[in-house]
């Protein structure tokens, strides 16, 4: 069903809609735009600029809320419903180039028509959505995704949401987030890929890709992709959104900058400014940031659009005066786009008048904005994506609802399974599903914005569906999530007496992991806790579904529970994708992208921190750096997972012990499966240069595979190093690498195994 239909519009609003994008007229068929057709797109953006005012420049250059099509939740703090009658007008006098956050093919077509026909100019519109993970199919939530450790998976999912984009009128997704975050305290965790560079970056390409596809822009069912937020967002103090940051210029470039570029060299076209400053600059206000490096040192084309009224939010952060110095500064630093907020509309024509901004730099951002356009198709068909037919054709399919729960299951991780308590078995024993997320539909995970609601799959109908004799499930929810229920501890505990064995379904709503959800500690709502403990204490086998967006800090009978899953957010299909892994249709072959914490305290928490000056191996050490508490280690390190097989790791072998200057160096390690189930295995490949001019972290991942082993087999995995591999950002601000000694472990997760040597020779 085409998203226009979905909402009933009453008829007063049916009137306005009318109004605002016909003036009452009948509709009729649209014809191709005539401007400068036969000219090449150059030629034809630089008769545009000449012939355009300043109004309508700085409307090439603003972007607002869609006031016409489907939004089914307000998603951003001062959305609305708008004017329609006011923004069309607008539309048809030049002052508005883009609009963003509606979906629906019929309507995108009638607010596309006012531009290309009723404006002076004839600029098609750029429409833009926040498409994170799905847009009416619901994939898992990023992070989770992450956990799959699969670039191809991310790829497909992409690949899925842009067909389903494309064909509602959307040109242009705000995705990847490629913010490395690695502290858990921060909501926003839950939209990127983790706390490692090299599996962030690689996320970044997959999803950029897959977003854009393999055959240009103008392809019907590409989607611009926006790598976003630059830049460290991720690294904001405490671990609190919109929060500063500071950091060396060193850190900045060897772990926050490289998703970006990486995204970049894939292709992506626009980029958007984060909230924060960085050493007391905001991004959005950041000149070296978005011109000297972005532009001048990297030599990106594209665009940066502004994050929601983040130029205007200069102000706030006391580096701009008013919205017009708000204004300037964003446009000289390099934002090319402003949104929301209004200001470049508001102010360009003055800043240039005055001779406060040239007019060169405004015509430059002008051509940015265009030449997307352009490499889009929109100069040649403005009124791509507008066929409802393919609409109703390529969106919810029954393919895309299969991949989700594919993604699913490929998304859980599986921490303890001690005893071998899971899989349960499918009859013969009563199951008790007990927690506030066994029957619950909150299953998208944050930034969902258009998801079919009526598709969603609980756990608890994963599964009756999974269960030969579904009445042996009892449901009880026992306590809301960050609330307790009137009687019901006593009702869990009753049923889990009943039963022969108890799943928890414990964690996080999805509001409590998102933009502006930072949480100060990190735990199981205090509710569920109480309800977990005294579910425990009926001495019933636990087998614990955490639904999270972040790395928690367990305790108490959580932690100590035989059985966990992470199970994240999955998406539509999350119901089924749980009970694929819990009932051993699939195994779990899910890996942590993020450490699990100890305590909250430990955060902001990551494997490759640095060893430091005193570097401790035990909590029994003194002046060591380790907390009282809990020393320096995780609960759960990252990388972690476990499947049903029994995996074991043999010596890491390193060929001959040297990898030459401008060589290689052969690895291996050999993988046995001494379990009764065939395994899928992810082997990774972590180094610590032992000694260099700038210290280094304690390990980094560089390489990772993924192999099926049968049981009883042993696989002989191998990869090949290069110097390539071991750079580091040096004193000069220069990437550079250095010979001597490196540690190389080859494992199952970060932290685990003892290294073998290698040297690198010039």
């Amino acid at each position: 069903m085409p998203h226009d239909a979905t909402p009933p519009l009453g008829a007063t609003r049916r009137r306005l809609l009318a109004t605002a994008l016909f003036g009452g007229a009948a509709v009729v068929a649209a014809p191709r735009i005539a401007w400068g057709q036969a000219l090449p797109h150059a030629a034809r953006i630089e008769q545009l600029i000449a012939a355009m005012t300043i109004e309508e420049k700085a409307g090439q250059l603003n972007l607002l809320n869609d006031p016409f099509r489907f939004r089914p939740q307000s998603v951003n703090p001062t959305d609305g419903e708008g004017d329609p009658a006011r923004v069309a007008a607008e539309i048809r006098a030049g002052r508005i180039g883009n609009l963003f956050n509606g979906v629906g093919a019929e309507t995108g077509r009638e607010i596309q028509r006012i531009a290309v026909e009723e404006s002076r100019l004839k600029i098609p519109l750029l429409f833009a959505a926040d498409i994170i993970h799905g847009l009416f199919t619901v994939f898992p939530v990023p992070l989770a995704e992450a956990s799959s450790w699969d670039t191809d998976l991310a790829y497909r999912t992409a690949r899925a949401a842009a067909v389903e984009g494309a064909a509602s009128a959307i040109h242009q997704t705000y995705a990847p987030m490629v913010d490395v975050g690695r502290d858990q305290r921060w909501g926003r965790v839950v939209e990127g890929a983790g706390e490692d560079v090299l599996l962030n970056n690689l996320m970044s390409v997959a999803r950029t890709r897959g977003f854009q596809g393999e055959r240009g822009l103008a392809d019907p069912q590409a989607l611009l992709a926006t790598p976003k937020h630059i830049a460290a967002y991720g690294a904001a103090e405490a671990g609190l959104d919109y929060n500063t940051v500071d950091m060396s210029e060193a850190q900045l470039k060897e772990v926050y900058l490289p998703p970006f570029k990486a995204a970049f060299e894939a292709g992506a076209l626009s980029t958007m400014s984060a909230f924060n400053d960085i050493n007391g600059i905001p991004a959005t206000g950041n000149e070296w940031l978005l011109t000297e490096l972005l532009r001048g040192e990297w030599g990106f084309e594209g665009f940066v659009v502004s994050d929601y009224t983040s130029e205007q939010e200069l102000i706030a952060h006391g580096f701009a005066a008013d919205g017009r110095d708000a204004a300037r500064i964003a446009l000289l630093a390099g934002v090319d786009m402003s949104m929301v907020s209004g200001l470049y509309l508001e102010h360009i024509p003055d800043l240039v008048a005055s001779g406060d901004v040239p007019m060169a730099v405004v015509d430059r951002a002008v051509r940015r904005v265009l030449s997307v356009k352009a490499a889009l198709g929109l100069f040649d068909d403005p009124y791509r994506g507008t066929s409802v037919e393919r609409e109703r054709r390529e969106v919810g399919t029954a393919e895309h609802y299969a991949l989700a729960r594919e993604a699913g299951r490929r998304s859980v991780v599986m921490l303890k399974n001690d005893g071998g308590l899971l899989p349960l078995p499918k009859s013969g024993k009563r199951i008790a599903l007990i927690g506030p997320f066994g029957p619950s539909l909150d299953v998208f995970g944050p930034w969902t914005i258009w998801g079919d609601e009526s598709k969603r799959v609980s756990v608890e109908q994963g599964f009756r569906e999974a269960m030969t004799d579904p009445s042996l499930l009892t449901v009880v929810e026992g306590s809301g999530v960050e609330e307790a229920l009137d009687g019901g501890i006593e009702a869990a505990v009753a049923a889990a007496r009943a039963a022969d064995i108890v799943v928890l379904a414990l964690g996080e709503s999805q509001g409590m992991s998102a933009e502006a959800q930072s949480r100060a500690d990190i735990v199981v709502p205090p509710p569920q806790q109480a309800l977990a403990e005294a579910v425990a204490a009926t001495g019933k086998p636990v087998v614990v579904l955490l639904r999270n967006g972040r790395a928690l800090e367990l305790s108490g009978a959580v932690r100590d529970a035989p059985a966990i899953l992470v199970t994240w957010f999955l998406g539509s299909e999350m119901g089924r994708s749980v009970a694929d892994i819990v009932f051993g249709d699939h195994a779990p072959d899910g890996r942590l992208p993020v450490s699990f914490p100890q305590l909250s305290g430990q955060q902001p928490f990551y494997y490759s921190r640095k060893t430091t000056g005193r570097p401790a191996s035990s909590r029994d050490e003194g002046y060591k750096a380790q907390f009282r508490e809990v020393g320096h280690a995780p609960l759960y390190p990252f990388g972690h997972g476990l499947t049903y097989g029994a995996v074991t790791y043999g010596a890491p072998s390193v060929g001959g012990g040297v990898l030459p200057w401008d060589g290689s160096l052969e690895v291996s390690v050999q993988v046995t499966n001494t379990g009764r189930r065939a395994a899928s295995e992810v082997v990774q490949l972590y180094i610590r240069d032992r000694v260099a001019t700038m210290t280094q972290p304690r390990q980094l991942l560089k390489d990772f595979k993924r192999i099926e082993i049968a049981p009883g087999a042993t696989e002989t995995v191998r990869f090949t190093l290069r110097r390539e591999q071991l750079l580091f950002v040096g004193r000069d601000l220069e990437w550079t690498v250095e010979p001597g000694e490196f540690d190389l472990w080859l494992a199952p997760s970060a932290e685990v195994g003892e290294p073998v040597r290698f040297r690198l020779e010039r």
